[in-house]
């Protein structure tokens, strides 16, 4: 668990499936028995911020951890420059052999800092290395139809999502933030009216 280097410790039971009301229990009770990781199979959460990607994604890694499997987490900018540093060092090889030997690694956040054309190109060997070998646990803020602007290629994004998707249960959340919930940012306050109108 502390090689894994959470964020924070979510489980799959903390999940507020009562805020949540676009995800079906049952689908993440499946993925919780981890059929994927011994499938070798990807799991990836679609949606706006604050709707349970990453408490999911950290969930299902936790529970893979627990059944003793070798997880490793971090967000997509934070692969992209352990991934550049491998390489500036010419060592890109040794290291996705490396990460290739952990069952389950989790990719959080892609989508919300653009990748520059040399990182999205390793960012695309780390996903095209796990291909059929390992499990992939990937959130986003962006629909796929959208990851051409953050890997500034749409081919590129085309072929990694095309091996990303093939072997996956991806699931889109939707609705309000629920680290906004009962807050009224951005709403007009009503027009104050006087006891004279």
């Amino acid at each position: 668990m502390r090689a894994a280097r959470f964020p924070s410790r979510k489980s799959l039971e903390d999940f507020d499936f009562d805020h949540q009301r676009s995800l079906k229990r049952e689908t993440i009770a499946h993925l919780g028995t981890l059929d994927f990781v011994a499938g070798k199979e990807n799991v990836i959460f679609l949606g706006p911020p604050g709707t349970g990607k990453t408490h999911l994604a950290t969930g299902l890694a936790i529970r893979a951890c627990q059944a003793g499997h070798r997880v490793a987490f971090a967000t997509a900018a934070q692969w992209v420059a352990r991934l550049l540093d491998a390489h500036n060092a010419g060592k890109l090889a040794d290291e996705l052999t490396r990460l290739g030997r952990y069952p389950v690694i989790v990719v959080d956040e892609v989508g919300y800092i653009p990748f520059e054309p040399e990182a999205a190109n390793l960012f695309f060997q780390f996903i095209s290395g796990r291909y059929e070998r390992a499990s992939v646990i990937v959130t986003s803020n962006k629909p796929f139809g959208r990851w051409g602007e953050v890997f500034g290629d749409d081919t590129v994004a085309a072929a990694m999502i095309d091996r990303l998707v093939h072997h996956a249960e991806v699931i889109s959340l939707r609705g309000d933030s629920f680290r906004m919930r009962g807050r009224d940012l951005g709403r007009v306050p009503p027009a104050e009216t006087s006891s004279n109108d």
